[in-house]
C-alpha cells in the first residue's frame, strides 16, 4: 500500500505538470513498475495526442509484461481521436492496474475497470483518490453540469479592498502572488473581466512570456462602452469576445463588427447574461474559466452560484476608505445565515501574501 501511494503520487505529479495544455481532455499521468523498478512513465500532453497510458507503455516496451500500472484516471474504452487505452493495456501484458479515480465520462464510467477485470487483470481503484479528483475538477464539473468550471481570483488588502478610493490598484500583492496569477491564467481556457477593468486599467489579460495558446479573453460589457483602442482589442495577442446585453449601443456594435471584433449578444435585457456566456464558451470547448474582475462582476458570479472555486491573495496592508472598492459588492446579504460559505478551504503563504483557495459545492 505504501508503494502504491508513492507511485500514484508520482503519476499525479506528472499529470499536474501538463496543466493548461490538455483541455478539453483531462489531466492524466501513468507509471509502470516492474519488481520495484520504474520502467515506464507518461502523461497526456495535448488533446488528440496519445494518452498517458500509451506513452508509459511505449517507454516500458517488453518490460510492461507482468508489471503494475499506476494511472490517475480510469483508462478509456472508446475510440476517439486515439484508440482505447484498455485494449493497449491488456495487450501489453500488464498484470495489475491501480487507478486513482473513476472517469465520470458516460463513455467510460466504470467500463474501463470492468473490461480490465474481464481480461483477467487485477484492478484496484481509489489510491490517492482525493488528489486524483482535485486534479480534474474542471473536467468532472463540465461533464456533470454542462458548464465550464469557474475560478474567481482576487487580490485584496486585509480590510478587503481591491484598490484605493482613487482607483489605484497596482500593486496590492507582491511579485510572487502576481507570478502565480500568470500560472492561473495559463491553466484557464478563458479569462473573464468586466468593461470597467478595461476602461480603468486597459488590462491585456494575457499570459506573459508564454509560448502556449493564450486563453480566450471575454469582456462583459452590457452597453458596449469598451474603447475601440483598448489593448485587448488591438494587441492581437489572443482571441477576444465582447459579451453584451440586448441594451447594447447599436452604433458601437456596428463599429466593433466592422473592425472585425466578435460581439456576442446574450438574452439579458439590461445586463449581460452570465449563463449565456458560459454556455457559449462551453460550445467552444472551454473547460475552465478564470474571472479577474472588480467587485460588481465578482458579485454577479457569486450571487448566481456560478463560482466553483475562489483564489484570494490577501496582502499584509490596510487601505481603508468607505469609497474604496471591495472584491464582493452587489446587494449583499441581510442575515449571516445567508452568507456564502466554501465546502473546503486551503491556506498557504505566497511570499508575504496569504493565499486562500476556497471550493464551493
Amino acid at each position: 500500500m505504501k508503494d502504491d501511494v508513492f507511485y500514484m503520487k508520482l503519476a499525479i505529479a506528472n499529470a499536474k505538470a501538463m496543466k493548461g495544455q490538455t483541455s478539453p481532455n483531462p489531466l492524466v499521468g501513468a507509471v509502470i513498475v516492474l519488481r520495484g523498478e520504474i520502467v515506464g512513465i507518461g502523461a497526456h500532453l495535448k488533446a488528440g495526442e496519445p494518452h498517458a497510458e500509451i506513452h508509459a507503455l511505449q517507454m516500458a516496451g517488453e518490460k510492461a509484461k507482468g508489471a503494475d500500472m499506476y494511472v490517475t484516471l480510469e483508462p478509456c474504452t472508446h475510440q476517439g481521436k486515439t484508440g482505447p487505452c484498455t485494449q493497449a493495456i491488456i495487450k501489453s501484458g500488464v498484470k495489475r492496474v491501480i487507478i486513482g479515480t473513476q472517469d465520470p465520462n458516460p463513455l467510460v464510467a466504470g467500463k474501463g475497470m470492468t473490461m480490465l477485470k474481464e481480461a483477467g487483470l487485477e484492478v484496484e481503484e481509489g489510491i490517492c483518490k482525493q488528489e486524483a479528483d482535485r486534479l480534474n475538477l474542471p473536467f468532472f464539473h463540465l461533464i456533470q453540469s454542462d458548464l465550464p468550471y469557474v475560478i474567481l481570483k482576487s487580490a485584496i488588502s486585509i480590510d478587503g479592498k481591491i484598490a484605493t478610493a482613487y482607483q489605484e490598484s497596482k500593486w496590492i500583492t507582491g511579485t510572487e502572488a502576481r507570478t502565480e496569477v500568470q500560472l492561473l491564467r495559463q491553466e484557464a481556457d478563458a479569462v473573464i473581466t468586466g468593461v470597467e477593468t478595461i476602461i480603468q486599467d486597459d488590462a491585456g489579460l494575457i499570459v506573459k512570456d508564454s509560448f502556449i495558446t493564450q486563453p480566450i479573453r471575454v469582456i462583459l460589457d452590457s452597453t458596449l462602452r469598451i474603447p475601440l483602442h483598448a489593448k485587448c482589442l488591438t494587441d492581437h495577442m489572443a482571441e477576444t469576445i465582447i459579451c453584451t446585453s440586448r441594451m447594447y449601443d447599436q452604433k458601437k456594435y456596428d463599429q466593433l463588427v466592422q473592425k472585425g471584433y466578435e460581439v456576442f449578444v446574450t438574452n439579458g435585457e439590461r445586463r449581460t447574461d452570465l449563463q449565456d456566456v458560459l454556455h457559449m464558451l462551453k460550445k467552444r470547448s472551454v473547460m475552465s474559466v478564470l474571472v479577474e474582475a472588480g467587485g460588481s462582476v465578482s458579485a454577479s458570479f457569486l450571487e448566481a452560484s456560478l463560482v466553483n472555486e475562489a483564489v484570494i491573495y490577501m496582502a499584509p496592508l490596510l487601505i481603508g476608505g468607505k469609497d474604496a472598492p471591495t472584491m464582493f459588492e452587489g446587494k449583499g446579504i441581510k442575515k449571516l445565515k445567508e452568507a456564502i460559505r466554501p465546502a473546503d478551504i486551503d491556506y498557504s503563504m505566497v511570499g508575504k501574501d496569504l493565499k486562500m483557495t476556497m471550493r464551493f459545492q
